[in-house]
């Protein structure tokens, strides 16, 4: 009997204990831009169309974008699948970019991207969850891109 209630209490305490587990550590802000920012050897003008025609080579569909500012806003086409128990499921990624001229000739771009998920059920629930993207590799892919980009568009012309 109290090698059964011994187990119980044990098993009882395991589950709370685990529910009270930090979630994962985010990145601080420094290494965020770390991996979310690049600068370039270029003016804005050029950086600006390369950034923006990446987007577009990726398949986001490009929301607005100023070259005054320096801000383009885009997002990944839905996908929509059902989940059961759950509902509708919408995906998609959105993605902005911030391009600024920090010198003659020198311009940084900063990327982020963001996992968005939408749930809506049959009963007229309804959820949303974005989740900052923070893998080093993608940055790099689309500062890559970037980079090609640029390097087209400087020797076309």
């Amino acid at each position: 009997m109290f090698r059964a209630l011994a187990v119980i209490a044990t098993t009882s305490l395991a589950i709370v204990l685990g529910g009270c587990a930090e979630p994962p550590q985010s990145r601080t802000p420094l290494e965020l831009q770390s991996i979310q920012a690049k600068e370039f050897e270029t003016d804005k003008k050029i950086a600006f169309a390369a950034t923006l025609s990446v987007f577009q080579d990726l398949g986001y569909i490009v929301n607005s974008a100023s070259l005054d500012t320096g801000l383009i806003s885009s997002q990944s086409p839905t996908k929509q699948s059902f989940v059961p128990f759950v509902g509708q499921v919408m995906r998609d990624t959105k993605a902005t970019a911030f391009v600024e001229q920090v010198a003659a000739n020198r311009t940084r771009v900063r990327l982020n991207f963001v996992d968005s998920q939408h749930t809506s059920s049959g009963y007229g629930m309804r959820g949303q969850r974005d989740t900052a993207i923070e893998t080093p590799e993608v940055y790099q892919n689309a500062f890559t891109r970037i980079q090609q980009g640029i390097f087209l568009r400087k020797n076309v012309n």
